[in-house]
């Protein structure tokens, strides 16, 4: 068996991480090519990754030329605890003030790690300003080095 085959982990253990994280590396392609690479704060939405920006942003711009992204989100500080799920795919966008709001709260809610309703006023604001994205995933990959240890 292959160290890969080891490590890969089951979509329970990719759900649970994804489910349980905050924030995740956000890869867009710059106009020159390059990637595009910052921390945003997600959250999960029907097991898709769902995030929201502000429309005049650099990754909104990168987004509406090419709706390309790798995210990842990863945990651990040793090797052997590394562990971390890699999704390529494209992005869906979300315009309607309602949809953005929608995914504006879920973010909120991991942002304030509670219940999303003392950031209300801030979502109602932010949303009029702001494009939603749900990730289409392509491609996952996944790792746990816990698994190597035995």
């Amino acid at each position: 068996m292959k160290q890969r085959d080891t490590v890969s982990m089951p979509t329970a253990d990719i759900e649970k991480l994804l489910d349980g994280g905050r924030k995740l590396q956000l890869a867009t392609i710059n106009p020159d090519g390059t990637p595009h690479l910052i921390s945003m704060f997600y959250a999960m939405l029907d097991g898709r990754i769902a995030f929201w920006t502000y429309r005049a942003s650099q990754k909104a711009r990168n987004l509406a030329r090419d709706p390309r992204v790798t995210c990842l989100v990863e945990d651990g500080d040793d090797y052997f605890e590394l562990r971390g799920v890699q999704i390529a795919g494209e992005v869906r966008r979300i315009d309607d003030l309602a949809g953005v709001t929608e995914i504006g709260r879920l973010v909120a809610a991991r942002m304030a790690g509670q219940d999303a309703a003392v950031l209300d006023d801030y979502v109602a604001h932010a949303a009029t300003k702001r494009s939603a994205y749900l990730v289409e995933p392509r491609r996952v990959v996944s790792w746990d080095h816990r698994r190597l240890a035995g």
